[in-house]
């Protein structure tokens, strides 16, 4: 059973790891440019986004991931991802959130890990059938993989921290 105690941690936690997201990827990213879009970007949400799974699990995870990066595209040029982002990031997380736990809640590094490559796979797809949608063709969005495969590698510099602070709090 639910107290209004824990729902209001919950929303409380939820509400500081979009706030958290949004910052990372509004404020700390590199812009890389792309022939096919006026821009991609290297951003420090993917590593929230693990960090969130790992530490608080799958819900929490896959609702600020969600929000907070539709937030970051809300307020930018790349208002036409929203939709887009909103879903992507929301099933990685979810999945990321989903996987991590499936052994030790959180604490086996090989299903970290492969929850991390799970997310990246979900990250490539999702991008790679938006871009066909927005775009309209299948081969120009096979320009934006490389970009994504690097935020991936970057997203796995979030194990780290996320079993560090696993170990400290106690969720």
């Amino acid at each position: 059973m639910m107290t209004t105690k824990s729902r209001t941690y919950d929303m409380v936690m939820i509400a500081l790891l979009t706030a958290i997201t949004y910052v990372a990827t509004r404020f700390i990213h590199i812009p890389v440019p792309t022939s096919v879009t006026t821009g991609g970007l290297m951003h420090l949400g993917n590593i929230v986004i693990v960090v969130s799974a790992i530490v608080f699990g799958k819900k929490k995870a896959a609702v600020s991931a969600a929000f907070g990066m539709a937030l970051f595209n809300l307020t930018s040029p790349f208002v036409i991802w929203a939709p887009f982002t909103f879903v992507i990031r929301g099933m990685q997380g979810y999945a990321i959130g989903h996987i991590s736990h499936m052994k030790d809640n959180g604490s086996n590094t090989f299903f970290n890990i492969a929850a991390v490559t799970a997310g990246g796979v979900i990250q490539i797809a999702g991008y790679y059938l938006a871009e066909v949608a927005i775009y309209g063709n299948w081969i120009t969005p096979l320009l934006s993989i490389p970009g994504d495969m690097a935020q991936i590698a970057a997203a796995f510099a979030g194990l780290p921290l996320a079993m560090l602070l696993k170990r400290a709090v106690k969720v």
